[in-house]
């Protein structure tokens, strides 16, 4: 019973933030352009099956992947499980939590893959550029780089270093690169960070990194615990651009192969 009030709150909640989202394209269909709303009946079953959708997403959040997250940080972390030999040993060194580096990469990996948006994405990305750009070619790119990114801010968390040191280099890494990346690449680089911060990566993300702070000595939730999703957005445009440099650079080789022939 428990279950099906919050579902049932979940879903006034979720309709009360998309209706007027629906008040304000409809209001510009019909009184600034002044023309009919095309299949008003397939778009008003589509606004009904987001709000249905979103809900039953939303209290999944809550009744999973936030426990869940949460519970593989402390888990990962803990004394235990880090030294099952001896589980009277300290955790000393940042090497001792290489499980946690490991999860976070593949976690950071599978949820980017899975991500609707960065799917949505990539297939106009594909469509606008004729093929030139592929599909998976840069979902797998831009997973690569939320691996990495995540992992590398769980190391910041284990060692406390302050984060803006880490935002500052990597957006150093992101200037220089947009000198040299191929210049169709660079915008849709730098949207491929943004649509990375969305339904499927955040609440996981979110979760280890404050789980993470959590049970590590000496850290602070509020202050360490956040900034995993920082990193979330500044990997993958490196990584895009990268991709797209080593392309590149691959056709310009069988270029210069073929005319050497």
């Amino acid at each position: 019973m428990e279950l099906f009030y919050n579902v049932l709150e979940t879903l006034m909640l979720t309709a009360r933030d998309v209706i007027p989202i629906a008040i304000i394209l409809f209001a510009f269909q019909l009184g600034v352009l002044k023309r009919p709303v095309a299949n008003w009946q397939r778009v008003a079953a589509g606004f009904a099956y987001v709000i249905v959708g979103l809900s039953f997403f939303l209290v999944g959040l809550e009744l999973a992947l936030f426990p869940l997250g949460e519970a593989m940080a402390e888990q990962l972390t803990s004394a235990s499980f880090i030294h099952a030999d001896d589980p009277t040993a300290t955790v000393n060194t940042w090497q001792d939590y290489y499980w946690v580096y490991i999860f976070a990469a593949a976690i950071g990996f599978s949820t980017t893959i899975a991500e609707p948006s960065l799917i949505a994405v990539a297939i106009k990305a594909n469509q606008v550029s004729g093929g030139n750009i592929g599909i998976q070619g840069l979902r797998i790119s831009v997973a690569i780089g939320v691996a990495f990114g995540i992992s590398l801010g769980c190391f910041r968390i284990v060692v406390g270093d302050p984060i803006h040191y880490y935002i500052m280099a990597g957006y150093m890494i992101v200037v220089v690169q947009t000198f040299y990346a191929p210049k169709m690449i660079v915008p849709l680089a730098y949207d491929s960070g943004g649509v990375t911060t969305s339904t499927v990566t955040v609440p996981l993300v979110a979760a280890l990194g404050l789980g993470l702070a959590t049970n590590v000595e000496g850290r602070n939730p509020l202050i360490d615990g956040f900034g995993l999703i920082a990193f979330a957005s500044l990997f993958p445009m490196i990584t895009v651009m990268g991709y797209a440099q080593l392309v590149a650079f691959k056709s310009n080789r069988k270029k210069e192969r073929d005319n050497a022939l």
